[in-house]
């Protein structure tokens, strides 16, 4: 069993490792997932955006009324006074159309936005929530991905596809109801020809979602391989790997550009099955209009005979017919990655392992050092679970550290070290047992105040872009130029912070070295006095004995009058503690 490594290094313990809330109203976090999947259609906004532009493409039958009235009446040697005001009226509804068009996809495409950013927030508090020790987390990548490139298909989906969806339904047979009085032959062959085009198009359209399905799979995945591949390119060049990863990469380009052409030529499929079954309908239309005017077809038109002004009237509104079925088309594709990102999005908001509480600020603890208290906890991790083996990694296990204690979670490399200390941060629920920190449960409602008096260092601690003040602060308030100072000092970083100036380091600690880090880690541990509660998980791994030594001192020096658990096998360290703990099978030996 890997353990899980935190990323947060002597900072209160207020948020699972590597982590950040984003801004979201009161509420949204929480929001069931049957509100997250709630039909795209409910969309606030969009309603309204759906109305003005169903409204807009309905004022064209007016305006073809008017235009075949004029064409009639100066056909029957009518003069400019009999159409003047009809051309009135066309320019009227031509402007109230156009305005009507123009706001209904305004609204749509703000509603649209909204959205996306609704349910953005949702996935991204969701995986904030989820605990460190949730093996089903999505990788980073692949969540950076969804969030900041797939999740832009939601947009065009919900601007684009929905209402020509919805004005595919509605025109049409507004349409049709308005020439069947007029011939009911006119009207057959309409019927006819328009279940053709979204039949064929239902058709292509499944093969259009596998296939941008598989495509968001694909960016996804290639994504976390290249996030996976910078983070370990030193060990990729110590081993030589260099060459074998750029030809990983070529080839993931190469799926992925085929993938990509794939869905392209079904969106092109799409679009020539749709204009092929319009341009027939309408020329099926023209020639019944043209040979009943010429008096060779006397039947569709209930018995009488159509004229002038009614045959232009079915003619021009014939291709307004097919337009919403065309604008369907033109959008199709929008449809299947629109519903492919919904997808990813509610994956990414998925429930899964919790971390215990919420991420609110709270006010800062006195700093006082907390009794540690463990009683009956059980926990099993996911794999373990699923793979249908029962024995759990901790059943019925019992702790007790003192006030100020300093205890040393001894054990080697699977056996629940770093597991046990994100029990006590609360950065996962057990299954069963209870964890008591200053003899306070640490439940939903606690958790956050509680880890306000906590500090928790890594054996990789994250160090993010910026200077070594910035790193040491982390934006949090009261700690001034003064005690920056003090914080170096006390970690021995005042000779880096000389050299380096006001330099920055780069993401992930670019520019300092391993034990350079993790006095970093010090550091930040330094300019947190309310930080009674210490929990180290391996400080001193992976470092030369001189550097472990320095790390152990420093680490020490500061866990005075302090409770601190820390795990470890290394015997040296663990020795140094006031009380050494063996883990084996949950249970602590005596």
């Amino acid at each position: 069993m890997a353990e899980p490594r935190g990323d947060m290094s002597a900072t209160p313990a207020t948020a699972a490792p590597a982590t950040a809330t984003p801004a979201i109203a009161p509420g949204a976090a929480s929001e069931p997932a049957p509100a997250r999947r709630a039909a795209s259609d409910a969309v606030p906004g969009l309603r309204a955006a759906l109305a003005l532009q169903i409204a807009a493409a309905l004022l064209w039958l007016p305006q073809a009324a008017l235009l075949a009235g004029a064409v009639a009446a100066l056909a029957s040697g009518g003069g400019l006074a009999e159409v003047t005001l009809p051309a009135a009226g066309i320019a009227g509804l031509g402007l109230v159309r156009a305005l009507a068009e123009a706001g209904g996809g305004r609204i749509a495409f703000r509603a649209a936005r909204a959205e996306l950013s609704r349910r953005r927030a949702v996935a991204a508090v969701a995986l904030a929530r989820r605990s460190p020790l949730d093996i089903a987390r999505p990788p980073s990548g692949l969540a950076a991905s969804v969030l900041a490139e797939q999740a832009e298909a939601v947009v065009p989906y919900l601007s684009r596809f929905l209402p020509a969806r919805y004005r595919a339904v509605v025109v049409p047979l507004v349409i049709l109801a308005c020439v069947l009085p007029l011939s009911w032959a006119a009207a057959l062959i309409l019927a006819v020809c328009a279940p053709l085009i979204p039949l064929f198009m239902a058709l292509i359209g499944w093969r259009a979602k596998e296939a941008s399905e598989a495509q968001l799979v694909e960016i996804g995945g290639m994504n976390a391989f290249l996030l996976d591949r910078l983070r370990g390119l030193a060990t990729i060049r110590s081993f030589g790997a260099v060459e074998a990863t750029a030809r990983r990469l070529r080839a993931d380009a190469e799926n992925l550009r085929q993938r990509t052409m794939a869905v392209l030529r079904i969106a092109f499929l799409s679009s020539a099955v749709l204009e092929l079954f319009s341009a027939v309908g309408v020329a099926m239309v023209a020639g019944y209009i043209g040979f009943h005017l010429l008096g060779m077809i006397g039947f569709g038109a209930w018995g009488a005979r159509l004229g002038l002004g009614e045959g232009l009237f079915i003619l021009l509104v014939a291709p307004a017919f097919f337009e919403p079925l065309r604008d369907l088309s033109a959008a199709w594709h929008d449809r299947a990655a629109g519903q492919a990102a919904l997808a990813a999005l509610d994956r990414l908001g998925a429930d899964g392992l919790p971390v215990v509480g919420t991420d609110e600020p709270v006010p800062a603890r006195s700093g006082s050092a907390p009794e540690v208290r463990l009683e009956g906890v059980r926990f099993v991790h996911a794999h373990r679970a699923g793979s249908g083996s029962s024995a759990p990694l901790f059943d019925g296990f019992d702790l007790t550290v003192a006030p100020g204690e300093h205890v040393a979670l001894f054990a080697p490399s699977g056996a629940g070290k770093s597991t046990l200390l994100a029990l006590v941060a609360g950065l996962a629920p057990p299954q069963a047992g209870q964890v008591f920190v200053g003899g306070e449960a640490l439940t939903g409602e606690s958790a956050a105040r509680l880890r306000a008096g906590m500090a928790y260092i890594g054996q990789q601690p994250h160090i993010f872009a910026g200077t070594l003040k910035g790193n040491i602060g982390l934006g949090r308030a009261g700690i001034d130029a003064e005690t920056v100072r003090a914080a170096l000092r006390v970690a021995r970083l005042e000779e880096v912070a000389a050299l380096r100036g006001p330099a920055p380091i780069g993401e992930g600690g670019r520019g300092l070295s391993g034990g350079e880090a993790l006095r970093l880690a010090l550091a930040r541990l330094a300019a947190t006095p309310d930080a009674g509660l210490i929990l180290a998980d391996e400080p001193t791994a992976h470092l030369d004995s001189d550097t472990a030594a320095e790390v152990a001192d420093g680490l020490l020096e500061l866990a005075r009058g302090r409770t601190l658990i820390l795990a470890t096998h290394d015997p040296l360290l663990a020795a140094r503690m006031d009380r050494v703990i063996p883990l084996g099978n949950g249970e602590v030996a005596p």
